[in-house]
């Protein structure tokens, strides 16, 4: 069984830097899609970005400046390095990952599964 515990959340100033953490049990790198999600209350979730085994990683525009993903496959661990962060990336942050019979799955398989971890608060003030 899958497992992401996120880690790294935490209260910062405009401008600053912050790296999250996924730790993922029982996740197999064959295949793989991992990414993360932000969520305000009130809002719907939004995609920040992720990183597959065939396709590379991915970005939603408008963060891609200034966010980059990376997976170190020994460590079990995804990461988000946040830089020049603003008021507007105050969110619950998720970390996901696709699954297929309990393997790992690319994100353009059919029919997966998506884990999400429990999220970790990220507060940036101006």
């Amino acid at each position: 069984q899958v497992q992401l515990v996120e880690s790294g959340g935490g209260s910062v100033r405009s401008g600053e830097s912050l790296r999250l953490s996924c730790v993922a049990s029982g996740y197999t790198y064959t295949n793989y899609c991992m990414g993360w999600w932000r969520q305000t209350p009130g809002k719907k979730r939004e995609r920040v970005g992720s990183v597959d085994s065939n396709l590379g990683t991915s970005y939603e525009d408008s963060m891609k400046d200034r966010f980059a993903i990376s997976l170190d496959i020994a460590k079990n661990t995804l990461y988000l390095q946040m830089n020049s962060l603003r008021s507007e990336d105050t969110a619950m942050y998720y970390c996901v990952a696709e699954v297929d019979g309990g393997y790992g799955a690319s994100c353009s398989e059919p029919g997966t599964q998506t884990i999400w971890g429990q999220g970790t608060q990220v507060t940036v003030s101006s």
